[in-house]
């Protein structure tokens, strides 16, 4: 086989397995269409074989199966029995740990894999990554006596500092508190469009992949799930596995009754829906509901009946405060949630066992076909 990739091919194609004896196979099993700023997350709950994916692009697990191509250049196949090592790749990797040397201060950290540079190339680039990081003021400190923020910024400086075509990011924010993740997140994506270079990123954070990715890989069990635009993948999963992973609070089946005028009717339980007809069914369905679409007023009437929106009459069976918000579980016919915020939960006076009615546009309805 060709060790080079077709010029017009992807910038990374990555297509190899790890095989653990007595235990799962993981996949890596994506690409990144061309070079320049974009950020992949692998995304998936804990154990889904993220991590070990990570690893295998970054030459620390080896494929026992297929192979892993970059700009070109061949960096794993099995059955050639090509495994580049990390060193050899043309890549920088965080790990979740971030692994700083404690006994080296800031500037050393930066400057740790820059042997094969003269002391003036050394002493130049570790001032680009203190500036591009903002750790200004910090080169003599170590790691010990900085914040979980600075940490992580010293850690990423030295992922960069050999000027890598690819950037590896395993669970970047995961060391640190939630304000402190909130606030970097954003920081995080302006540094890395600024870098200009690919990067895969690794989380099991929905807000962290959102708010960070362009191309979301979901994970689960060593799979690979589904994988596409970020925020297609999200508003359309493809199966209900992967709309649980998404946080899809509602994931029931149904059968559709008629299809009017590209409008769906669904029986769900005891109730009927209505949700724009996406063609390619079968009667037998699952229906996709996020919280955050379904509103909840006083009263349990049916409404006007319009096909656009749904009125549903529900009973109150539970609710959770989240931080700012609340879930609401209701009966309505089936198992249905919302999310609603605290003071609007507050200004309608809601309690455990009240009637009201839950609200959701037609076009908040996701329907995947139940093989």
């Amino acid at each position: 086989m060709d060790a080079h990739l077709n010029a017009d091919g992807p910038h990374l194609l990555a297509n190899a397995e790890r095989h653990y004896r007595g235990g799962p196979t993981v996949e890596a099993r994506f690409e990144i269409p061309r070079p320049g700023f974009s950020v992949t997350v692998l995304f998936g709950p804990s154990g889904s074989g993220k991590t070990t994916a990570l690893r295998l692009l970054a030459g620390l697990e080896r494929a026992d199966r297929g192979s892993i191509r970059f700009d070109g250049a061949t960096w794993s196949h099995a059955t050639e029995g090509i495994h580049r090592p990390p060193q050899g790749r043309d890549l920088g990797f965080l790990p979740q740990a971030y692994a700083l040397f404690p006994h080296l201060s800031v500037a050393g950290n930066l400057g740790y894999g820059l042997a094969a540079l003269d002391a003036h190339a050394r002493t130049a680039r570790i001032g680009e990554l203190v500036g591009l990081l903002d750790l200004k003021g910090l080169e003599q400190r170590h790691p010990g006596e900085l914040s979980g923020g600075q940490q992580q910024r010293v850690a990423l400086g030295r992922a960069l500092a050999r000027k890598p075509a690819l950037l590896l990011l395993d669970e970047p924010l995961s060391a640190l508190d939630r304000p402190s993740q909130v606030r970097l997140r954003k920081e995080l994506r302006d540094l890395l469009r600024t870098l200009d270079i690919p990067t895969v990123l690794v989380t099991h954070d929905r807000a962290e992949a959102l708010q960070l990715g362009d191309r979301l890989v979901v994970m689960d069990q060593g799979r690979v799930c589904q994988c596409g635009d970020i925020q297609q993948v999200f508003d359309r999963p493809t199966d209900p596995a992967v709309a649980r992973i998404l946080g899809v609070e509602t994931v029931v089946r149904g059968r559709i009754e008629a299809i009017v005028g590209g409008m769906a009717t669904i029986a769900v339980g005891a109730a009927r829906l209505f949700a724009a007809d996406p063609g390619g069914l079968g009667w037998e369905v699952f229906v996709c509901i996020r919280g955050e679409d379904v509103a909840v007023e006083r009263g349990a009437g049916p409404g006007s009946g319009s096909t656009a929106r749904n009125r549903l009459p529900a009973r109150i069976t539970a609710l959770n405060p989240e931080g700012s918000l609340v879930r609401i579980s209701l009966d309505c016919g089936f198992p249905l949630e919302s999310l609603v915020t605290r003071q609007a939960c507050v200004d309608l006076g809601l309690t455990e066992g009240d009637q009201v009615c839950a609200i959701l546009k037609a076009a908040a309805v996701h329907l995947i076909p139940h093989d």
